[in-house]
């Protein structure tokens, strides 16, 4: 069965296919009625201007006398009704030879014929991928002007397939920097059950993931626009609460889609519009979609203003004499009038349809066929007729050893074959009236130039594409491709600036993102950085660590200096400590001035008067040493802390323990034939004493010299302070210093206990035992509480240590003389002393 064509005879005939119909009423699919049970339906008057567009192209180049002169142009169009197979019985149709109507031959090897060397078309993408595999078998090249599915650049499955509307890949790439330059990361993504849908869907979801944006949702509109998968469609856009969508689809899709976007009264979206319906007519004029869609974006090849198109497109009649010829004619002129050129012909539900009167004029009517305002895609046929032109131009304007076969030779301009017309095609390079380049790339694609419409209303209340941008593909910088107004913007919903599409709100400085478990990475919790680390910048991915000397501030923005921490006379703690060392030293002091007071009195000269004022002395430099722990460590206070303490301690035990033996062997001196006081007298006191401290003396300069103590800065990871301590160097020689301390004192406990039992009045051992078990077990204590307190506290517990020894020994030895002396003068007699 024969499809209905429209055609003209010229000297090369170019084809066409348009979709005129959008939809194929199927009304019985047996195998054998086939192709007469699948009638057209839904008259397209957008595609029947292109197709005006392409016979005005041709008859504006016939009349040109410098494009092809000598050369008439002419046509054969089909009907692709907006279907695969419909696409692919037209495309046969071409294919077939022996027409008679600007017959070439060519094929492969010149074994067979085709009506025509080129076809202009199909608009769809799913009817050209169909065209396209059987025009590219034989090389017969193809010129669409609407197809821009991506996966049509591929030239090892589409050879001869050539078009002037730009690859989807770029209008994804422009798509893709929309959304980036507006900071959405939580976008839904509807596409059309098609090629055109499905693939540049796919294609932006790729990209958009690539930058770190995250698809909402991934919808597919199925063409045969069900209710329930409409509803469900819809029903998820509100689930994901995604503020942007972009709706990848054709008209008739995107029509379907929010039709059920009203009837759910689904509002807060910002719709971004694919090319295919981003300044759809069907769409704009009826008022029911504009609540929904003013303020709606998306990207439009650019458009041009062809001088006498209109006045072209207004000139059909079914009165003209082309008319009878036309079988597109008729269901046009209907379509548009509602009127019906057979008489008695039915209409739906069984009504009948008025005749035409033949009074009725396109001039009168305003609808989408008439409108010459946005003049895009059939901008794009105009362009695809005229590169076919000036390839043949070129074909037949070849010099002599120039031309494309072997030795350089010209074609026959009279007989070519479709191969070899693919191969001009692919060469042509011109600027048209529009000063704009019209060539093709090594995949057969155009320069991608787009504008970025926005839908806004006009003060009569119709919608007007306004242009707010450009994208570029020619631009070399990635950023800069697109260029945007965003003054001229006018937003959905009457929102005065962009709205915010995120799965999550930004994590600020201060916080970093954490990934929620089984969720896209656009769907996140804002986790404050752990102390010590910082975050600069907004939505930072983690917290970096700041230097050692370096901590984070409150706001966890900056690394700011850790503060030094280190007793100081300006802490609680340490005047708390100075005041006592004061008070112990001035006590001490104080005592020795009352001794040196009644140092002729017997209770002074009896307990060994010398010993005690080297005691006293030793005590006011005990008490004293501790104030060297206190302050900022530098080299020569961790030194002078550790070595001061050590020795002026042994010299105060040194002087407890000379006492000790001086009672003891005094008590052994009354025994009867004893002279061991003459080895116990006051220079075998004062060696016993000096020997004791050069042996600390000697430890410490070993010390010193070995593994001196030296300034330390603890600095941990949990804390914003730098701690200032003196690392003791050597952990031997500390250990060696104490223990000789531990030593003497551990002596004098014996020796002391030893003499517990000699007269009361005459005894000093059981004061010096108990200041020695004090001060035992207050240096017992020392050595765990020193090993587990954190930072100064380590400080401060030897020096805690230092004052309470230090008083145990002048309370315990020097408290009960001074109560005699000032308190109880009348037992300070030597008969008291001697009482026993």
């Amino acid at each position: 069965m024969s499809m209905p064509v429209l055609q003209r005879p010229g000297n090369i005939t170019l084809g066409g296919l348009f979709s005129l119909h959008d939809a194929v009423l199927e009304t019985d699919l047996s195998f054998t009625t086939l192709p007469a049970a699948m009638r057209c339906t839904g008259f397209n008057f957008r595609t029947f201007r292109w197709m005006q567009t392409m016979i005005f192209a041709i008859e504006e180049i016939n009349r040109n006398a410098s494009l092809l002169p000598g050369v008439t142009l002419g046509y054969k169009i089909y009907d692709s009704c907006s279907t695969p197979y419909h696409a692919l019985s037209a495309a046969m149709e071409l294919m077939e030879g022996d027409r008679g109507v600007g017959e070439v031959k060519g094929g492969l090897g010149g074994t067979c014929s085709v009506s025509v060397p080129v076809v202009i078309g199909d608009g769809g993408s799913t009817q050209s991928l169909v065209v396209a595999r059987v025009l590219g078998v034989f090389h017969v090249p193809q010129v669409s002007y609407f197809s821009s599915c991506a996966c049509l650049s591929d030239k090892s499955q589409f050879p001869a397939f050539l078009r002037t509307m730009p690859s989807d890949f770029f209008q994804v790439d422009a798509l893709v920097q929309l959304v980036q330059h507006f900071g959405w990361t939580w976008v839904g993504v509807v596409a059309g059950d098609d090629a055109y849908g499905r693939g540049g869907a796919q294609i932006f979801a790729e990209k958009v993931q690539k930058l770190g944006a995250c698809v909402a949702l991934h919808e597919i509109i199925p063409k045969n626009h069900e209710e329930a998968a409409m509803a469900a469609i819809v029903a998820d856009i509100r689930a994901s609460k995604a503020g942007v969508v972009l709706v990848f689809a054709l008209e008739q899709d995107a029509g379907a889609l929010f039709d059920e976007v009203l009837r759910q009264r689904l509002t807060g979206v910002q719709w971004l519009a694919s090319e295919a319906w981003s300044t759809a007519s069907v769409l704009s004029m009826p008022p029911c979609y504009r609540p929904i869609l003013l303020g709606s974006m998306g990207f439009a090849i650019r458009r041009a203003h062809i001088t006498g198109l209109q006045d072209f497109l207004l000139r059909l009649h079914p009165s003209s004499p082309e008319a009878p010829l036309d079988p597109f004619l008729g269901p046009f002129w209907e379509a548009v009038f509602g009127c019906s050129l057979s008489q008695g012909e039915s209409g739906g539900h069984g009504s009948i349809v008025p005749p035409c009167s033949g009074k009725e004029n396109l001039g009168n009517v305003r609808n989408i066929y008439s409108d010459v305002s946005q003049l895009r895609i059939s901008y794009n046929v105009y362009k695809a007729v005229y590169a076919i032109a000036h390839a043949l131009h070129d074909l037949r304007g070849c010099e002599a050893g120039r031309g494309p076969l072997p030795l350089q030779a010209c074609l026959d301009a009279h007989n070519f074959q479709p191969w070899q017309l693919l191969h001009y095609l692919k060469q042509v390079d011109y600027t048209n009236a529009f000063n704009e380049e019209t060539k093709f790339d090594e995949n057969g694609d155009p320069v991608a130039m787009y504008d970025l419409v926005s839908w806004q209303e006009r003060a009569d209340g119709q919608v007007d594409f306004v242009t707010v941008g450009r994208f570029d593909q020619t631009i070399s910088v990635a950023r800069r491709k697109l260029q945007i107004q965003e003054t001229d913007i006018v937003w959905s919903s009457n929102q005065t600036t962009a709205p915010l599409s995120v799965c999550s709100s930004s994590c600020l400085p201060g916080t970093r993102k954490a990934i929620k478990p089984n969720l896209p990475v656009c769907c996140f919790d804002c986790v404050v950085c752990t102390a010590g680390e910082i975050s600069n910048e907004t939505d930072a991915i983690d917290c970096v660590r700041c230097l050692p000397e370096f901590w984070s501030n409150p706001d966890r923005t900056a690394c700011i200096p850790r503060q030094l921490d280190f007793l100081s006379y300006s802490d609680t703690m340490g005047v708390t400590l100075l005041a006592l060392a004061l008070t112990g030293s001035f006590c001490t002091t104080l005592v020795l001035l009352i001794f040196a007071c009644h140092r002729q009195t017997p209770i002074v000269r009896a307990n060994n008067s010398e010993l005690s004022f080297l005691l006293l002395f030793s005590l006011t430099l005990c008490f004293l040493c501790s104030l060297t722990f206190i302050g900022r460590p530098s080299e020569w206070s961790c030194m002078l802390r550790h070595t001061a303490f050590g020795i002026t301690f042994v010299l105060c035990i040194s002087c407890v323990l000379g006492k000790t033996i001086v009672v003891l062997m005094a008590f052994r001196a009354t025994l009867p034939g004893s002279d061991v006081m003459k080895w116990f007298g006051p220079p075998q006191q004062r060696a016993i004493i000096l020997m004791c401290t050069l042996v600390q003396v000697v430890i410490c300069v070993v010390w010193l010299a070995v593994a001196p103590p030296t300034p330390h800065r603890l600095m941990s990871h949990e804390d914003a302070q730098i701690i200032l301590l003196c690392d003791e160097g050597s952990a031997l020689g500390f250990s060696l210093v104490l223990g000789y301390i531990g030593l003497l004192a551990s002596l004098c406990l014996l020796l002391a206990f030893l003499a517990r039992k000699l007269p009361d009045n005459f005894n000093e051992a059981k004061l010096i035992t108990f200041s020695m078990l004090i001060f035992c077990t207050v240096w017992v204590a020392f050595i765990p509480a020193y090993v587990s307190s954190p930072g100064k506290f380590t400080v401060a517990v030897e020096i805690f240590a230092i004052l309470a020894s230090s008083y145990g020994l002048l309370v315990c030895i020097f408290a009960p003389k001074c109560y005699i002396i000032l308190l109880r003068p009348e037992r300070n007699t030597k008969k008291q002393m001697m009482a026993k």
